[in-house]
């Protein structure tokens, strides 16, 4: 089995942990967009590393790889997606109507909601067809001259695309995605910044913790439901475990958002179990 100090040496540009400590970078998260968008882009401003949108407590909150504005107050939000969930179409639906929701304040007109981008870089090819991306925006079905412009895009993009139908920056680009180097100016400036974020021992402590949660979280499902013997055993079992998982992290942290950024999770999971179990935290609101 692989060990996690391996798996964090071999990882790339494809792991989450990774692309999200590289796209920190505003001149390599922006030129990243550029390619991807064919347009110049002034300036880019983050504004929130990794953001959680939690509407409603009893609803699905998300948690957001890149989230950034430009100079026009375009946001855009980036994910990069290695396992084929066959979700995706309505993933984006859902982030898309989260953000908006969360952009567009109580008394506030619709027309002041801001042009955005919600973009996943996957390393499969989601359609099909072997595009390297796909982009879509709402047009009329019986005239698709016209655009309904509510300044919303979904793309996809496809790390193993075989068309002819992008440059060749951003071909090196996906191509880098998929594991493979080349001597493109942004792929190296990539590579070297991913060596860099190696060298960082608080960040390897990090991905290494997240890893260790993460496959105990697993295990310890797996193990509760293998003891149930039954569907609903292994589905209860693997609920405990992770509510034992969250319970142990909120003991040593004694800090609801910072497990859920340690555990990758929704935030308003964790503050289910702080409130069910009256755990004592440093961040409980007033």
């Amino acid at each position: 089995m692989e060990t996690f100090e391996k798996r964090w040496e071999k990882a790339g540009l494809s792991d989450d942990y990774v692309f999200c400590k590289v796209m920190l970078k505003p001149d390599l998260c922006k030129r990243m967009l550029e390619l991807i968008l064919n347009v110049d882009i002034s300036r880019i401003e983050y504004v929130e590393e990794q953001k959680t949108i939690d509407i409603k407590k009893d609803s699905r909150g998300i948690r957001l790889d890149i989230y950034v504005r430009d100079g026009e107050e375009t946001v855009y939000n980036v994910e990069i997606q290695t396992r084929n969930t066959r979700e995706l179409s309505k993933r984006s639906r859902y982030y898309q109507a989260l953000i908006d929701l969360q952009l567009l304040r109580k008394g506030v007109h619709y027309k002041a909601l801001n042009r955005s981008f919600v973009i996943f870089i996957c390393t499969f090819d989601v359609f099909k067809t072997g595009r390297h991306i796909y982009t879509f925006e709402n047009i009329c079905k019986e005239d698709p001259a016209i655009l309904l412009g509510d300044e919303t895009t979904k793309i996809f993009l496809n790390a193993q695309g075989t068309m002819d139908d992008v440059g060749p920056e951003l071909k090196a680009f996906l191509d880098f995605v998929a594991g493979e180097k080349s001597e493109d100016p942004f792929v190296r400036q990539l590579d070297e910044e991913i060596r860099h974020i190696k060298t960082n021992e608080e960040w390897r402590r990090e991905y290494m913790t997240i890893q260790e949660l993460n496959q105990e979280m697993r295990d310890e499902g797996i193990e509760i439901g293998r003891a149930e013997g039954r569907k609903e055993g292994r589905a209860e079992g693997r609920a405990e475990g992770r509510t034992e998982m969250i319970r142990n992290v909120l003991y040593t942290l004694k800090n609801a958002e910072q497990t859920a950024k340690i555990l990758r999770i929704d935030a308003a999971d964790v503050w289910s179990v702080v409130k069910a179990e009256r755990i004592p935290v440093d961040d409980y609101p007033n």
